[in-house]
């Protein structure tokens, strides 16, 4: 109990609310600029930069071409202001230091296959927060400003026992790879956003080492996004990622399901999951009042897989397969610890970890395919 509550007061000390706080501003400050370059909107550019800032870019035979701020500005007044013009940005990190923060932004115009990494430096002047510095380096990239959102967890424990679990991250992982291979940008929405629990971490597995030393990367995993941080209409897909973590605060809440059921209805989305990820699923009912589930081939990890006299099972608020089948649901599955995928219509599911990216494999199939 001494344990909860130092953790929990922590968690709420006056620093830490204080760095969210300012954290929140300084995302506010890099959005203006984004806003403002994506949508030729100079106004909302100029709020973003200190008056005498400067960029640092390149340009033609120049390795360093030094442009203040108020003459980029420029370079978005035009006739089509408020427009978009193909530029299409997000917020990958910041990194606060009391009145100084470094932020990087991802910047994809993926009409001409190009990717601008922006690294800004930001202060604190007179209790704003202003970028007084970026600079830029750009590539070409496959990237196509699609994206696909993963739903986590915060559970940290079996219900309410002192057993540990989290989110799968070979699950996360593979699926992740699978689809930023194909040019994907993957968001993450957690119940109570923030940082996630991790379990099942292999660091023998070359992906998994990779991403796991990856700064930005595991960023994503401690700053996952809040439901209400979360416009469906950017979203195709919805995966629910799986681990023992997936079995609790996910397939009840309310706002993930709304989410997820706007990008399958309105849309027409896919919606997926993979081993205990199933478990978010089971609770989604249609506007017409029908379990998604009814008379759909759905895969997961089997009830009859599951270490029934572990003390984890005792823990379990409901058992996968047999809600599924109790909702109308033909609960398909193979022989343990072989990839096993589940299409019917938009919904895919997988059976283990060794599913994710055959998962991944068939939503990015459906996905071209209904382009082509």
């Amino acid at each position: 109990m001494k344990k909860v509550i130092y953790f929990i007061a922590l968690l709420f000390s006056p620093g830490w609310l204080v760095a969210q706080t300012e954290t929140l501003s300084i995302k506010e400050c890099i959005e203006k600029y984004i806003d403002g370059t994506s949508y030729n909107k100079p106004d909302r550019i100029e709020e973003a930069f200190y008056s005498e800032a400067n960029l640092f870019l390149s340009h033609k035979d120049k390795d360093l071409w030094i442009v203040p701020a108020t003459e980029y500005t420029k370079w978005f007044k035009k006739d089509n202001q408020g427009q978009f013009n193909g530029r299409v940005g997000r917020i990958i990190s910041i990194d606060l230091y009391n009145n100084i923060a470094l932020a990087k932004a991802e910047i994809l115009i993926p009409d001409k296959k190009l990717e601008f990494i922006d690294m800004f430096l930001l202060k604190k002047i007179q209790g704003e927060w202003k970028i007084i510095s970026k600079s830029a380096s750009s590539l070409n990239t496959n990237k196509s400003g699609r994206n696909i959102l993963f739903i986590v967890s915060n559970a940290h424990y079996y219900g309410n026992s002192n057993l540990v679990t989290g989110n799968s991250f070979s699950e996360i992982v593979n699926a992740y790879h699978t689809f930023k291979t194909a040019g994907y940008t993957v968001d993450f929405v957690s119940p109570k956003g923030g940082s996630i629990p991790l379990a099942y971490i292999n660091t023998s597995d070359t992906l998994q080492k990779q991403y796991l030393f990856d700064p930005d990367f595991m960023y994503a995993m401690k700053n996952t996004r809040k439901p209400e941080e979360i416009d469906s209409k950017n979203y195709k897909v919805v995966h629910y990622i799986g681990g023992g973590a997936a079995m609790y605060d996910v397939p009840e809440n309310k706002e993930i399901q709304t989410i997820a059921l706007k990008v399958y209805e309105e849309n027409k989305g896919i919606i997926s999951s993979v081993c205990h990820g199933t478990a978010g699923i089971v609770n989604l009912k249609t506007t017409d009042g029908h379990y998604l589930v009814a008379g759909k081939k759905i895969s997961g990890y089997p009830d009859s897989y599951e270490k029934q006299d572990g003390d984890y099972f005792k823990h379990f608020p409901f058992l996968i397969q047999k809600t599924i089948e109790e909702r109308g649901g033909i609960f398909k599955f193979s022989a343990p610890n072989v990839s096993h995928v589940e299409t019917d219509g938009r919904i895919v599911t997988g059976q283990n970890f060794q599913s994710s990216s055959g998962v991944a494999l068939k939503i990015i199939e459906i996905i071209d395919g209904s382009r082509s």
